[in-house]
């Protein structure tokens, strides 16, 4: 069984910055692609952030494109979304995602099949 778990969400003020962590058992997550998605309350889903299977690619929404890096630590099998420069509007639960794609410009609109639980971002002062 496949479990993918999420840490690090917390509260930040404005201009700050927080680092997601995303981990998975059963499951070699170095080898498959890893995504972010987000969803405030009221609001679509949004994919974040993608890293592809063998890391070729590397797609940001332009909402957070020059603030978010997202990454792979391949010493502890795990993903990181690195967010600086945060914003109240980067407010919302935070899901990592793995075994879908990452190509095109619309990628954040199509499934993946594993996802976590989720932690929660809230940028307020």
């Amino acid at each position: 069984q496949v479990r993918v778990v999420e840490s690090g969400g917390d509260l930040v003020q404005p201009g700050g910055s927080l680092r997601l962590s995303c981990v998975a058992s059963g499951w070699n997550l170095d080898r498959h692609a890893v995504a972010w998605f987000r969803q405030a309350p009221g609001k679509e889903r949004e994919g974040v952030a993608c890293i592809s299977d063998n890391d070729a690619r590397i797609l940001y929404a332009d909402s957070v494109k020059g603030r978010f890096t997202i990454s792979r630590d391949y010493a502890k099998s795990a993903a990181h979304l690195q967010m600086d420069s945060l914003r109240p509007e980067d407010t919302a639960l935070y899901t990592c995602a793995t075994d879908g794609p990452c190509s095109g410009s619309d990628w954040g609109e199509y499934e993946y099949n594993f996802y976590g639980q989720g932690t929660q971002v809230t940028v307020s002062s």
